[in-house]
């Protein structure tokens, strides 16, 4: 499993975006593996599909590449204050980790911050 990060979701999607052609090509190289997204992740997503009328849209391609949700336990907030405190990284980079974490994944970003405490705590990246 490969959990992604808003970052290669969000260049995908967007053809304007620099790292568009780079995340298409990363998400084909890994099609046959099963892609997940953490909620906060896919919520930073839809911000700006929401912002655009495009929520629909945008719904419907993150199914069609079949990224599951990876929902926070209610007991995920101790975790995740532990990797906040340990790496100071933003809550939902946290929340990508947790969700890695959780299911043994490895983590694909573009946020080379993000990528270092990921492979820090021993997790396989993909950018």
């Amino acid at each position: 499993m490969i959990v992604v990060d808003a970052s290669v979701l969000i260049a995908h999607l967007e053809p304007a975006d620099r790292h568009h052609e780079r995340a298409t090509r990363l998400l084909l190289a890994h099609q046959a593996d099963e892609f997940a997204a953490s909620v906060i992740s896919l919520a930073e997503i839809y911000v700006g599909a929401a912002r655009a009328n495009r929520l629909a849209d945008v719904e419907r391609a993150i199914a069609r590449l079949s990224v599951a949700a990876v929902p926070l336990a209610a007991n995920a907030g101790r975790r995740v204050a532990e990797i906040r405190a340990t790496t100071n990284l933003k809550l939902p980079d946290c929340c990508v980790i947790h969700a890695a974490e959780q299911h043994h994944a490895a983590v694909a970003t573009f946020d080379s911050v993000l990528a270092d405490q990921a492979r820090r705590l021993n997790l396989l990246t993909i950018n």
